[in-house]
C-alpha cells in the first residue's frame, strides 16, 4: 500500500498503529517523509500478544495520532484523515459507538478482514459506502491481491490521498479529482499548481490608515510622521505636535494636522530660523502712526513732535506753536524789574569808571614827579 502513495512533508503522511489486547504506536504522521525509511521501520514490527481492541485501538488514533502535535496538519487545510484497519478476528470491546465518533471527527476508516475476521464487526466500523470501504482475503498472504482494488477505491473516493497529484501546497479533493491550493499567507500561481506568498500590503489585502509594513506572510499597521496609531492598531490620529517637549519654538506653538508652526508674542517677530523671537522695533518704518517723532519704549512707542510744534490731544499728529501777545501782570512788573535793575547797573559802572580814571591819572602824575628827583 505503501508503494501506491506519495509519501512525503507535504504529500501523503503515514502512521503505523500495532494493536493487541493492547495498543502501541509504531510511528507517528511525523517521523518518516519517505517510503524508505518507513518500509525499514515497518519490516522491524513485531505482533503484540493474543486480542483484538479494536475499539482501543480506533480511539487512540484519534487522541494520540491525528493531533497537530503528533503530525497532522491543522483542519484549515483540509488534508483528510483515513484509518485501515486490518484484523483477522473479531473485535473484544465496542467498536460501532467509536467508530461513529471518529467519522464525525471527519476520519474515513477502510476495514480489512483477513481469515476469520467478523464481517459483521467490519461493517459496524467502516465508513459509507460499505462496498468501498469493506475488503476481505483469505490469508495475509495474498492480502497484496487486494492493492489494486483497494487503490481504486480509494483513488475514486479521495485523490489527494492517494498522493498522485503535483499540487506544490495543499490538495483538495474534488468529485474523483483535485485541484491545488496553498497555505495562509500564499496565493495559488496561474499554473494552478504552485504558490507564491502573498504580499500583504498590496491594495485591498490590508486594512491599515496610512502605512502597511510586510512582515513574514502577515502585516502591521504604522502611521505618517506627526501621527500616532490608535488601539485599534489600523487607524491613526494627529499628533498634538504642540504638546510640552515635542516642538522647539521660542514663544508660541501652532498645532496644524500633524506638523507645527511657530510664532511670537505681540511686539516680538521670528527670527530667521522660524523659532526664536526678537524683540520688534516699533519705531521702524510701518509700525508706528507717529506724524513726526516716534520715542521707542521697551515694546511700546509714543509720538513726539519736532521744536516749534506741540503735540495734539490724539497723542500722533503734533500743530505749529504759536506765541501769545497778551502779557500778565506778573510778567510786566518782572519786565520792569529787570529794566530797573539794569540801569543801575549801568549807572554804578559809570561812576566806577570815573573813579578809575581820576586814580590813573593821579597815578601818571606821581611817576613823572619821581623822575624828575
Amino acid at each position: 500500500m505503501i508503494d501506491t502513495l506519495d509519501v512525503g512533508e507535504r504529500a501523503t503522511r503515514v502512521a503505523v498503529m500495532n494493536y493487541a489486547s493492547t495498543v502501541k504506536v509504531e510511528f507517528p504522521l511525523r517521523t518518516y517523509f519517505d517510503k524508505a525509511s518507513m518500509k525499514e521501520a515497518i519490516s522491524h514490527i513485531e505482533p503484540l500478544s493474543a486480542g483484538t481492541m479494536t475499539g482501543l485501538a480506533i480511539q487512540t488514533a484519534m487522541d494520540e495520532v491525528f493531533t497537530e502535535e503528533m503530525g497532522t496538519r491543522p483542519a484549515n487545510f483540509n488534508i483528510p484523515k483515513v484509518v485501515i484497519i486490518v484484523t483477522d478476528g473479531r473485535p473484544q470491546d465496542q467498536v460501532q459507538d467509536v467508530a461513529a465518533s471518529a467519522q464525525a471527527a471527519g476520519i474515513e476508516i477502510y476495514a480489512v478482514g483477513v481469515d476469520r475476521a467478523d464481517m459483521q464487526s467490519l461493517r459496524m466500523m467502516a465508513s459509507d459506502p460499505l462496498d468501498e470501504h469493506v475488503f476481505y482475503v483469505e490469508t495475509y498472504g495474498v492480502i497484496e491481491k487486494l492493492t489494486s482494488k483497494f487503490r481504486e477505491t480509494f483513488c475514486a473516493v479521495n485523490m489527494c490521498a492517494l498522493g498522485t497529484h503535483d499540487c506544490e501546497q495543499v490538495c483538495v479533493s474534488s468529485g474523483g479529482s483535485y485541484v491545488c491550493d496553498c497555505y495562509e499567507g500564499y496565493t495559488l500561481n496561474p499554473d494552478k499548481r504552485t504558490c507564491s506568498a502573498v504580499d500583504m500590503c498590496a491594495p485591498g489585502r490590508h486594512d491599515c490608515d496610512q502605512v502597511c509594513v510586510s512582515n513574514n506572510r502577515s502585516y502591521s499597521c504604522e502611521c505618517y510622521e506627526g501621527y500616532t496609531l490608535n488601539p485599534d492598531k489600523k487607524t491613526c490620529s494627529g499628533m498634538d505636535m504642540c504638546a510640552p517637549g515635542r516642538h522647539d519654538c521660542g514663544q508660541i506653538c501652532l498645532s496644524n494636522d500633524g506638523s507645527y508652526s511657530c510664532d511670537c508674542y505681540e511686539g516680538y517677530t521670528l527670527n530667521t530660523d522660524r523659532k526664536t523671537c526678537s524683540a520688534a522695533d516699533m519705531c521702524a518704518p510701518g509700525r508706528h502712526d507717529c506724524e513726526q517723532v516716534c520715542v521707542r519704549d521697551d515694546l511700546f512707542y509714543t509720538c513726539d513732535c519736532y521744536q516749534g510744534y506741540t503735540l495734539n490731544p490724539d497723542r500722533k499728529t503734533c500743530s505749529r506753536a504759536t506765541t501769545s501777545s497778551l502779557v500778565t501782570t506778573e510778567e510786566s512788573c518782572k519786565c520792569e524789574a529787570i529794566a530797573a535793575l539794569q540801569d543801575s547797573v549801568t549807572s554804578h559802572l559809570e561812576a566806577l569808571s570815573t573813579k578809575i580814571d581820576e586814580v590813573s591819572q593821579k597815578l601818571q602824575a606821581y611817576q613823572e614827579r619821581q623822575q624828575v628827583v
